[in-house]
């Protein structure tokens, strides 16, 4: 293994370190805003879970970015290093700006932009990319839906107690609720990062031939993802917990099951969807069942413009990054 594999390999820990701490409010936003949990021990809890995902998930979020987005021929460590430059360029721009945004997307458009100019639109491969993108709609409905629909759910089943006895059991409710969340924010996003680093592996020789994820990849992966998760992104946590939506512990507990729920599926079905689109439709489902003006759709149409920037932001940056390190090293 050359120094530059090494080198890219770090690169790519980085970003998924970036993920974790980007996306920690995907996790610990509703346990946090809910103060089921103090910051810290949040942090704590979801870091575990997201570690010990792999061992409830198969791979095939992993197989999908690294062999269904791009033609894995025309991939070369150049176009690798601009892919993740151009995510973590993303990642560290809408941290600042306190916009949870997608790292997924973000990583799937710097593979985007990395291709075209590598080899341009033949090196695409539409069916990944399409379904992945189809997702950015479904997976925050769906969130909607289900968050919606389990709040419906649960405050007509507890419609008789009072708010004291609601509010201690679903207190002990987020416990569980949150750690399955983090558990599927483990599983899908550590495996974006476990994709790159086997295509990196595989196009230099180091996997004999054959696709597939070592298992010390994988448990880097979890580890940095979930290293990142500790950290946490504090600007975006508050965005999360407390700008979109008044949330009390019921509230919480039945937004990240509908997330959990979501992104379970997602996973098994081998689909890189993102976890902060299912958590934030979730959230906003969760706060319509009391009234449609509970929901800060302010606050949400930010939100969604970053969305839709995505994509094309970071496909740009790691578009400029492909033009640069290729005029270098003429």
């Amino acid at each position: 293994m050359t120094l530059t594999i090494v080198l890219l390999i770090l690169l790519a820990l980085v970003f998924d370190f970036l993920n974790g701490f980007h996306d920690a409010a995907n996790s610990i936003a509703t346990i946090v805003a809910t103060r089921v949990l103090s910051p810290k021990k949040a942090v704590m809890w979801a870091a575990f879970f997201n570690f010990i995902a792999f061992l409830v998930f198969g791979l095939h979020v992993a197989g999908t970015m690294g062999t269904g987005m791009v033609d894995i021929k025309i991939v070369t460590e150049q176009v690798i290093f601009s892919a993740l430059v151009g995510a973590c360029v993303w990642n560290i721009i809408t941290w600042l700006l306190g916009l949870p945004t997608s790292s997924s997307h973000a990583l799937m458009g710097g593979l985007i932009g990395a291709a075209l100019v590598k080899a341009g639109v033949g090196s695409l491969i539409w069916k990944g990319i399409l379904k992945t993108v189809a997702f950015m709609v479904i997976s925050p409905l769906l969130g909607f839906a289900l968050g919606l629909g389990l709040a419906t759910m649960v405050y007509r089943l507890f419609r008789r107690a009072t708010p004291a006895q609601v509010d201690a059991i679903f207190r002990r409710m987020q416990f569980l609720t949150a750690s399955t969340y983090s558990l599927g924010h483990g599983g899908n996003d550590a495996q974006k990062t476990m994709g790159i680093i086997a295509t990196l592996l595989f196009i230099s020789g180091n996997l004999g031939g054959h696709f597939h994820v070592p298992m010390w990849v994988v448990l880097a992966c979890n580890g940095a993802l979930a290293l990142g998760t500790m950290f946490g992104g504090w600007r975006i946590v508050k965005t999360m917990g407390q700008k979109m939506a008044k949330l009390k512990p019921v509230d919480g507990s039945c937004a990240e099951a509908g997330g959990a729920i979501s992104l379970f599926v997602a996973t098994w079905l081998g689909i890189p969807v993102s976890t902060t689109h299912t958590i934030t439709g979730s959230i906003m489902g969760v706060g319509a069942v009391k009234r449609f003006s509970a929901v800060k759709w302010g606050v949400a149409g930010n939100i969604v413009w970053a969305w839709v920037l995505t994509i094309p932001c970071s496909a740009a940056v790691a578009a400029l990054t492909m033009y640069i390190t290729r005029a270098a090293s003429n």
